[in-house]
């Protein structure tokens, strides 16, 4: 880790950032959290209209939340907007000294949609996206099972997705 120029914050060598609040979320920003997840089209004043705050507010708090790395306004396709593709989550087995260099190169994978470390019977679990079996098995032995420090690889190929969701509700 290492603090930012003005010394507000961490950044992880994943990329990521470690904030400092000075103040946790509130029940405001809560709100629209919630607001946002049911329709993330919403303009600012149909969300303050709803919380029944200003406009102003919304936007400086919409603000803070995206430039301290709260929240990000992404589109996220179905699975079937794309046609037929290859799901699969890996767990990963890895010598512990070598943890974070293959954390981070499987994050530079296009293929790559979820990078955790776990504690458990994996130290990695890896969720990817693939056009076919091919392409899943190309990755599996010329990209992951290459990578200096990988001990294992489990494999298991989603066959049916029964629920696809990026919404979780916000305590």
């Amino acid at each position: 880790m290492a603090a930012d120029p003005n010394g507000s914050r961490q950044v992880s060598s994943l990329g990521g950032s470690l904030e400092h609040f000075e103040r946790p979320l509130d029940d405001l920003d809560r709100a629209i959290f919630k607001f946002l997840q049911r329709n993330g089209r919403a303009s600012n004043t149909e969300v303050a209209r709803s919380l029944g705050v200003t406009e102003t507010t919304i936007r400086k708090r919409v603000a803070r939340l995206l430039d301290n790395g709260l929240m990000h306004v992404v589109a996220v396709p179905t699975p079937e907007a794309f046609g037929p593709t290859v799901s699969a989550f890996m767990g990963v087995s890895v010598a512990l000294s070598s943890l974070l260099s293959v954390a981070d190169e499987l994050r530079r994978h296009p293929e790559v949609r979820y990078v955790g470390m776990s504690a458990g019977r994996f130290d990695i679990v890896v969720e990817a996206f693939f056009s076919d079996q091919q392409a899943l098995l190309d990755f599996v032995t010329e990209k992951l099972g290459v990578l200096e420090g990988v001990t294992n690889v489990e494999t298991s190929v989603v066959l049916k997705v029964v629920k696809f969701s990026y919404e979780w509700e916000v305590a």
